[in-house]
């Protein structure tokens, strides 16, 4: 009697609360389709790097920031890679003109950390 007791206030409480804002599954689905402002550089740092690394695999990816100026930014990544038994970090700073996002420079730095 006490497990069918439960049973029936487990159900009532889930239709009570289930239609709270952070039970609802049309908030996840919006959060999973905003794609960040820096998507498209991250996709130019990840081909590039592969380019200039054909041997290695990156293996995890960090968008470190950007650096806004009034003509240029630069968007800034950290790439870990691993070739063989090496891992490596390579740091990716992609300098783009702001009006017309043509890409002026790319510089890569390996980092051991």
């Amino acid at each position: 009697m006490i497990k069918i007791l439960l049973s029936v206030q487990l159900i009532y409480g889930l239709c009570l609360f289930g239609d709270l804002p952070f039970f609802n599954l049309n908030n996840v689905i919006k959060a999973q389709q905003e794609v960040p402002p820096y998507a498209k550089w991250g996709q130019i740092a990840l081909k590039k790097t592969k380019e200039k690394y054909p041997q290695a695999d990156i293996v995890d990816y960090l968008h470190i920031g950007k650096e806004k100026g009034t003509e240029h930014s630069t968007e800034k990544f950290k790439l870990w890679l691993k070739e063989d038994s090496k891992e490596f970090g390579v740091l990716v700073d992609i300098t783009f003109h702001n009006e017309t996002e043509q890409i002026m420079d790319i510089n890569y730095t390996e980092s051991m950390r």
